[in-house]
């Protein structure tokens, strides 16, 4: 039957065809814990779904790690802060004898967080994970994850990380200062420190920003990270000085080389950012350099702060898209020094005036 003249046909709407979940035992793909899943789990696309799991960005360093007679399963550094993180798997439900292992694998490396993986969890072990938690301060974090492998129909099997234990960083924080404030040891310009980070925090998941910002302080730093534990974005506040600043800072061994090799590429870099001019502080003598968007600000009145968050946000988020790529590819081997022989080469000038002492390594007081 034909449609009215001059009135459109009903179109005809297919159905999706939606699959079905299925769920794949374990050790259909991995056998053995050693040889199967620990390589598997510290190979880099791996490795990154445990870290978009626990919002910590995650760079392997060894699997295997010696500790004493025993051997942890995989060590990597935390890229935000460059502390220790310390991952223990297992393919069957949690025992005993791996939360004794994880705790003494975690003291013999210093390990700052602890990542439990396994099938699942008993609810004594939750509870074991959650009370190590509570007891322990802001320097601390234990993860416990459940993991499971899915597939539809004939499709490729994908793994799943489902958080079941995590630190509760609000109730650590706000213990930790109240202890400080209640010992007198909190100043009101920390205790101003730790309300802007943690309402910025929240103003950056409400932003669903793909920036992971850390536990709120009492530094006029926040350290993020960019994928690589040699490099990290900080924004930073001047409180009493009236200035704020998002900043790439380098370090480690290698820092020349890399501060040179991005030196090198400092108009195209700057263009990209569309930024402005920023500001390049090799600082020689010192643990960092600095690449630094620095602007004035008023962070000690609080009705400036929406502003600064959403300034702190396009700048950040801006930083890591076009330095991300870079900083993770770096090539420390492709730095020649001048006095190699490398006649052509002309490395940035460092501006000494008015440098920002940072400290995003964390080694200085607070101000």
């Amino acid at each position: 039957m034909q449609p009215p003249v001059g009135v459109p046909p009903v179109p005809v709407v297919l159905k999706p065809q939606l699959g079905r979940l299925e769920r794949v035992d374990l050790r259909q793909i991995w056998l053995i814990e050693a040889i199967d899943f620990t390589p598997w789990l510290a190979r880099e696309e791996n490795i990154s779904l445990l870290s978009e799991a626990i919002g910590i960005g995650l760079e392997v360093e060894s699997t295997e790690k010696g500790v004493g007679p025993y051997r942890a399963d995989i060590l990597c550094k935390d890229t935000g802060t460059g502390s220790w993180v310390l991952i223990e798997n297992q393919l069957e439900r949690t025992d005993h004898i791996h939360l004794g292992q994880l705790l003494t694998y975690a003291a013999g490396l210093e390990a700052a967080t602890v990542v439990w993986v396994a099938r699942n969890f008993t609810e004594e072990h939750r509870a074991a994970v959650d009370w190590l938690n509570q007891i322990t301060d802001t320097r601390f974090n234990f993860f416990g994850l459940e993991i499971e492998l899915w597939r539809i129909g004939d499709s490729p099997v994908a793994p799943k990380f489902n958080v079941v234990s995590k630190p509760n960083d609000w109730s650590k924080v706000v213990r930790q200062a109240a202890e400080g404030a209640a010992a007198g040891n909190l100043s009101s310009i920390q205790q101003l420190h730790l309300e802007f980070w943690t309402q910025f925090k929240a103003f950056m998941e409400e932003r669903h920003s793909p920036l992971r910002i850390g536990k709120p302080s009492t530094d006029h730093w926040k350290n993020i990270s960019i994928g690589r534990s040699a490099f990290a974005l900080s924004a930073i506040n001047g409180m009493r000085d009236g200035w704020s600043s998002a900043m790439l800072w380098i370090s480690g061994p290698q820092k020349q080389a890399f501060y040179q090799l991005l030196a090198a590429r400092k108009t195209e870099l700057e263009q990209q950012l569309g930024l402005g001019p920023l500001k390049w502080d090799e600082l020689p003598d010192k643990k960092e350099s600095h690449i630094v968007v620095v602007r004035s600000s008023k962070p000690i009145d609080r009705t400036t702060w929406p502003e600064l968050n959403s300034w702190f946000a396009q700048t950040l988020e801006k930083m890591h898209s076009v330095f991300g790529p870079i900083v993770r590819t770096l090539d420390p081997t492709h730095f020649v020094p001048p006095d190699a022989g490398q006649a052509n080469f002309v490395p940035a000038a460092a501006d000494t005036n008015g440098v920002l002492e940072g400290p995003p390594d964390g080694n200085e007081q607070p101000e």
